[in-house]
């Protein structure tokens, strides 16, 4: 009976890997975190400010709360403006503020 229980080191491990990949959704250790938010700041030289916010509702009031948060992203040709809805991806560090890098335009207003 003991043989049925116990598992073997090769199956007990393919468990715990399937496991651990089920919340990544790359399934690596290398998987990087991506926001949505709107360019705030264009003013720096390749680099934008964009406001990333985020919805939950409250713990006691059950009201709907939005917290911001500004992260810098850095934008090589300097094509992003004010306004502009982003995505944005985590980097290695570009500079003291700079962890993050803009990936692709999502939406652009109409200018008047």
């Amino acid at each position: 009976m003991a043989k049925t229980e116990e598992k073997s080191g090769a199956e007990a491990q393919a468990e715990g890997e399937a496991g651990s990949e089920a919340g990544t959704p790359e399934g690596g250790r290398n998987t990087r975190k991506f926001r949505t938010g709107v360019v705030v700041s264009d003013r720096m030289e390749k680099t934008v400010v964009v406001r990333v916010d985020r919805q939950f509702a409250h713990p006691l009031y059950i009201k709907r709360v939005v917290r911001s948060k500004k992260y810098h992203a850095h934008d090589e040709d300097n094509e992003y403006r004010v306004g502009d809805r982003v995505r944005i991806m985590e980097t290695r560090p570009l500079s003291k503020q700079k962890r993050w890098r803009v990936v692709e335009l999502l939406e652009r207003p109409e200018r008047v």
